[in-house]
């Protein structure tokens, strides 16, 4: 049975609407790749239609840019000049840092001496399945410490209830010997934003353990601000952490760029923050790239 037009023009509308720049960023989609889509025959005359009833100017801007071949840097050059994004906002575990050592090794070693007899594997999986179950004793996972579920997730992955054991391990994760840089160009990369005039701040679910995590790994100083979950109260994806961030840098959510490896959590987090997001690791893959989208070279 052959679908209602109505039907499709109302999704269509309010897809555009949903994807204005000022509520959702459009990550690194660009306006071609939209032309190449197989169903496209239809959509590309719905667009021009809507652009002149439904549009806002921006969207009918949107509309133009795409027909006329420009990419979604280009646009936002057109209406931001040749720097794109005022504030750059970054993940923390995922992007800027990751584990030095894989997290089932570390609690398996540390464990041993605790009596703890699982495999990697089977902390592994254990662990994954602690994870992923809700957390009840909070909305937040991370609260203060964070000691509560980080407990809980111990236990859970090793079977040991040892507090001695638990305070070793949380106390570990909170030293340099437990994490590394992602890109060894973080450091310039983020000292050319800034003496660019963009400004930059991380942006993370993570306990109270985040900012000496930065002090240890001497990157601190990198950041204008830190917008930690704990202390905030809220986790990503919830729109707010990324509406605090902008708030402590001073700049509107349209005009920040969030960059994380979580395409829920990081891209259509800061996305329902009116935050423009690259996924890291598919849209960008180093900082010097990050910056040479944003229009600052390195």
């Amino acid at each position: 049975m052959a679908k209602n037009p109505r039907i499709f023009s109302n999704f269509f509308t309010n897809f555009i609407n949903k994807t204005s720049n000022s509520r959702y960023g459009f990550s690194s989609h660009r306006f071609i790749t939209l032309t190449n889509n197989p169903i496209n025959g239809t959509l590309l005359s719905s667009f021009s239609s809507l652009s002149s009833s439904t549009a806002t100017s921006k969207e009918a801007d949107i509309v133009g840019s795409r027909q006329w071949g420009f990419d979604y840097e280009q646009y936002r050059r057109s209406l931001y000049g040749d720097i794109t994004h005022k504030a750059l906002l970054v993940d923390a575990v995922g992007t800027l840092v990751v584990p030095s050592q894989p997290m089932a090794q570390i609690y398996k070693e540390i464990g041993e001496k605790y009596g703890v007899k699982y495999s990697e594997n089977e902390i592994l999986h254990r662990y994954r399945l602690a994870y992923e179950q809700p957390w009840g004793k909070s909305r937040l996972r991370y609260v203060d410490d964070g000691k509560p579920f980080w407990q809980f997730i111990v236990k859970s992955s090793t079977g040991c209830s040892d507090s001695e054991y638990f305070e070793e391990l949380y106390h570990y994760y909170a030293t340099d010997k437990a994490w590394r840089l992602c890109d060894p160009d973080a450091e310039r990369v983020f000292k050319a934003l800034r003496n660019s005039g963009v400004k930059v701040a991380v942006v993370s679910n993570f306990d109270t353990r985040l900012r000496p995590v930065l002090q240890a790994l001497n990157c601190g100083h990198w950041f204008d601000a830190v917008a930690v979950s704990a202390e905030v109260e809220a986790e990503k994806p919830n729109p707010t952490i990324f509406l605090k961030a902008c708030e402590l840098l001073g700049v509107k959510p349209e005009e920040a760029v969030h960059v994380g490896d979580d395409r829920r959590n990081d891209v259509w987090g800061a996305r329902d923050a009116g935050c423009d997001a690259w996924l890291w690791g598919s849209d960008v893959h180093s900082f010097e790239e990050v910056a040479q989208r944003i229009g600052v070279q390195v």
